[in-house]
């Protein structure tokens, strides 16, 4: 089967189709459904939200009824990646025009989600992005679990349908951005706008489809129940500890920089950076909450960009992280273990610093000092370690 070349260099491209109306999801009627609040935020925000945490999409194009662009606009101002286009009388002619966008851009693929679907995730993405291929498409489904029946008008039972080769598609769905732009071009200039999905139109053009495996998570919201199911999810209790760990040697010097705060010593910590012991292990323990690495992956000493930097920039890129992957920072506490400075008479300045890079109310925000009691490197003050713990709350697509 024929493939992309160097698939980590295309261009890659997400649309969501937002412009319906969307009144099967009952009152309010005047609302559309993917702006129906869920936890406190818009449908068309957290699937925005969770496409833009994936990470691959060069751009985002979200198609919208004339009337809703300026509040879409606000919603989904920060995700810089997102641009808008102005949907049509069907959901066809609304993809069509998000498709028209970017004609001129040529991406290589592009991808198409229903903005009712807010739960898709980042695994689900990958799977139908590496399945499309030049005159492939891709399509999430799941295999029907239910028996089928097929009734006739009077709904009497008239046979038990095969649900073997049977499959419920979903969206994402992914296509060579040429192809499907061509097949929506063709069934416009046929008047062909009878198609429920996308690879229905592909299908029509001589697309071939495949399917990869969707997702469970991956609901469609369209009725009431689908609202207040997906309500309760999203207030579940997802609350996640991390703790990093950090040490630094001590060598001949006028200060040391801990927990934001410069402290005048008779040594100083050695480092790439500034050797913010404080900072770097609470660096770590944010990370560690959303399994985003380390801070030597996104930090490594061999970059000369962050040779002596002010370690508040690696805090501040940690918050920033877990705040794109839907986190919402509870408190966090630093233990900084060292013979000397002292570190009482500099604690409140810490704290403040901590608050002022985390965001949080200084009575969620901790330092502590210990001695190591004389013992070991930290004892013979050739050294000065900290241990951070941060706990963060998930569950929320947080602008």
């Amino acid at each position: 089967m024929p493939d992309f070349p160097h698939r980590e260099a295309l261009s890659i491209v997400a649309i969501i189709v937002a412009a319906g109306r969307g009144m099967r999801a009952g009152p309010p009627f005047e609302e559309p459904k993917q702006f129906r609040l869920l936890a406190g935020r818009t449908v068309l925000q957290h699937a925005a939200t969770r496409l833009s945490m994936s990470d691959i999409f060069d751009a985002i194009i979200v198609v919208v009824h004339p009337d809703d662009l300026d509040r879409a606009k606000s919603e989904l101002a920060h995700l810089p990646s997102v641009r808008f286009a102005l949907g049509g009388a069907t959901r066809q002619q609304s993809v069509r025009a998000g498709l028209e966008v970017i004609a001129e851009e040529k991406p290589d693929i592009v991808l198409v989600h229903d903005a009712a679907r807010p739960f898709v995730d980042a695994a689900l993405i990958a799977r139908v992005v590496d399945a499309v291929s030049d005159g492939t498409a891709a399509l999430p489904a799941l295999a029907v679990a239910d028996t089928l029946k097929r009734t006739g008008n009077d709904m009497l039972v008239e046979a038990t349908v095969d649900r073997r080769s049977l499959f419920a598609a979903q969206t994402p769905q992914g296509f060579p951005f040429a192809l499907i732009l061509d097949a929506h071009r063709r069934a416009a200039a046929e008047n062909r706008h009878d198609f429920t999905d996308d690879t229905a139109v592909a299908e029509w053009a001589g697309c071939r489809v495949r399917i990869v495996e969707g997702s469970t998570e991956n609901v469609k919201l369209t009725y009431p129940a689908d609202f207040r199911q997906a309500e309760a999810k999203l207030r579940m209790i997802d609350v996640r500890t991390g703790n990093g760990y950090d040490v630094h040697q001590l060598v001949a010097g006028d200060h040391v920089t801990l927990c934001g705060v410069r402290i005048p010593h008779d040594q100083s910590l050695a480092g790439h950076s500034d050797a913010d012991v404080g900072l770097h292990a609470l660096t770590d323990a944010l990370l560690a909450t959303c399994g985003a690495g380390d801070i030597g992956v996104h930090f490594p000493p061999s970059d000369e960009r962050w040779r002596g930097a002010a370690s508040h920039i690696f805090v501040r890129h940690a918050v920033e992280i877990v705040r794109r992957n839907g986190g919402r920072i509870c408190n966090v506490d630093v233990t900084l273990i060292a013979e000397a400075p002292k570190i009482m008479p500099h604690r409140d300045a810490m704290m403040a610093a901590l608050a002022d890079m985390t965001g949080l109310d200084a009575t969620r925000v901790s330092v502590k000092a210990t001695t190591n009691e004389t013992i070991g490197f930290i004892g013979r003050r050739e050294g000065i370690a900290a241990i951070a713990t941060a706990s963060v709350s998930y569950g929320e697509a947080v602008s």
